[in-house]
């Protein structure tokens, strides 16, 4: 099985990029903290620790590119901030968030549901679904009891 670092070069190489030290520091930060939903500037921070001639642009620029390549997600909670996580999903679905409205908290929800509705719709609608992102709002188990 293809490592997730060979897996990175071998998208980067396929695109005519190089695997700098910039790029790899940051997608350390994503399997270091895989499962988490980092903004820009929460990689900006983990980054700089090990890297700290590093520029907030450059991580920018670098989310910008593992998103194209895609080998991290870019997700959106309605809360004012995008949001990144790492692509480890061989069969290139996301998985679903539940997100509370009270503490922002997210949680992730592993079981896919859409597979039947995605092969009806694609019949009956003559459209080829490539993704879905499913995110459910409500309260969490910790705020449902304050």
């Amino acid at each position: 099985m293809e490592s997730l670092f060979d897996m990175l070069r071998t998208k980067l190489k396929e695109k005519g990029y190089k695997l700098t030290t910039q790029r790899r520091v940051i997608y350390d930060i994503f399997i270091e903290n895989q499962g988490s939903h980092l903004s820009p500037e929460e990689v900006y921070d983990m980054v700089k620790d090990k890297y700290p001639e590093i520029g907030l642009a450059t991580v920018y620029r670098t989310l910008q590119l593992l998103e194209e390549l895609d080998v991290i997600y870019k997700l959106n909670f309605n809360d004012g901030c995008n949001r990144y996580e790492l692509n480890t999903n061989a069969n290139h679905h996301q998985h679903h968030h539940l997100i509370c409205m009270d503490c922002g908290k997210v949680l992730e929800v592993e079981i896919d549901l859409l597979d039947k509705l995605e092969d009806k719709i694609e019949k009956e609608g003559k459209f080829k679904i490539v993704d879905h992102n499913v995110k459910f709002f409500g309260y969490c188990e910790d705020c449902q009891s304050e």
